[in-house]
């Protein structure tokens, strides 16, 4: 247990950190409001917290900088959320001032909000393909050997493909394929489509059309696509303008995963509702190693749609940070159910 001297210094130095990005000194400290301390007793008590883990000396340095320990006790126990300006509240809210199509569009404006509002680089992952069914597909030919896909979800996104066929297209077995398909796989999970399409569809359309093997072939291709999340982002180059990432190999690191939407969603999807807080090496992943994450989950009826995140450095602001996100999460909620209940009418 930290004895009240210490939690006030402990955070009086990450408070100092996050805003100037300088190892904080004895000196600076004591001129602080709330500190009455003399700086040889700050001193004492910085070699105390620094031989228990929650600050760290940097080379060359007299002052000190909080520990990835140092982090975690100051986000679990000394901070609270801060309150929103208005001008924050509003840029949130102007996400709701606008009539969207898809969810899709709702997804893109926030992740743009986010990293506007925090300046660090968002990543929103997009309605969770378990979530996502199946609402309706058409095959439109445009040519005899030629046809677009168009698939609707029930989340509102429509997504088409044009797709090729080895020999001559038939109308009116493309008819047949077109009701069989909506009669058979409305309502299904996006993700089971493929599995559905071989064990039942594919039996059913052999009775109906020549050539069902390519038909079946060129559907499982076109489903495959929709078996992984979506992932948006906003302020990819943000990371820039955090001094503790001049280093152009660290940087590239990073801004190399974000071509990987897989991985990507595979490290930002939290398996949590709710808000969570993932700093330096408890992420797993070595260049997100001196990064803290932040999720937050974002729901539709009550059911999880998909996750929220900050990237950033450790030395972030963390009271601000999670209002924002705390704020944005729920106010997604809110207006993806007012959405569905719109198209619902």
């Amino acid at each position: 247990m930290l004895t009240d001297r210490q939690l006030l210094i402990l955070k009086a130095i990450v408070d100092n950190y996050v805003t100037n990005a300088e190892p904080v000194g004895s000196r600076s400290i004591s001129k602080r409001d709330d500190v009455t301390f003399s700086p040889a007793t700050i001193r004492n008590e910085m070699s105390d917290l620094e031989e228990l883990g929650f600050l760290e000396k940097p080379h060359s340095s007299a002052g000190r900088i909080p520990s990835q320990k140092g982090y975690r006790y100051y986000v679990d126990h000394l901070i609270s959320p801060s309150k929103l300006t208005k001008n924050e509240v509003s840029d949130i809210q102007s996400i709701l001032a606008n009539r969207f199509d898809e969810i899709e569009q709702v997804i893109q404006e926030s992740a743009k909000v986010l990293s506007s509002l925090t300046s660090y680089t968002s990543i929103v992952i997009g309605p969770e393909v378990f979530e996502s069914r199946l609402r309706q597909l058409q095959l439109i030919p445009i040519s005899e050997t030629q046809a677009v896909v168009i698939i609707v979800t029930d989340t509102g996104h429509v997504e088409n493909q044009t797709v090729h066929f080895p020999g001559k297209l038939d109308g009116s077995e493309l008819e047949k394929v077109v009701n069989i398909l909506n009669e058979k796989l409305r309502g299904i999970p996006m993700v089971q489509l493929q599995e559905k399409l071989s064990l039942e569809i594919s039996n059913v359309l052999k009775k109906y059309i020549t050539q069902y093997e390519s038909m079946i072939d060129m559907l499982q291709d076109v489903f495959q696509r929709h078996q992984h999340e979506k992932v948006f982002y906003g302020g990819k180059t943000n990371i820039l303008s955090q001094p503790e990432f001049h280093d152009v190999e660290r940087v590239r690191n990073i801004l190399d995963i974000f071509e990987e939407d897989k991985l990507v969603s595979k490290l930002f999807r939290s398996a949590e509702n709710g808000l969570t807080i993932k700093i330096g090496e408890e992420n797993h992943f070595e260049p997100f190693s001196d990064c803290t994450i932040i999720t937050a989950t974002y729901s539709l009826d009550g059911k999880h749609m998909g996750t929220v995140g900050i990237l950033g450095p450790t030395r972030m602001e963390y009271p601000r940070v999670i209002s924002i996100m705390d704020y944005l999460s729920k106010d997604m909620t809110k207006l993806l159910t007012a959405w569905n209940h719109r198209k619902s009418e």
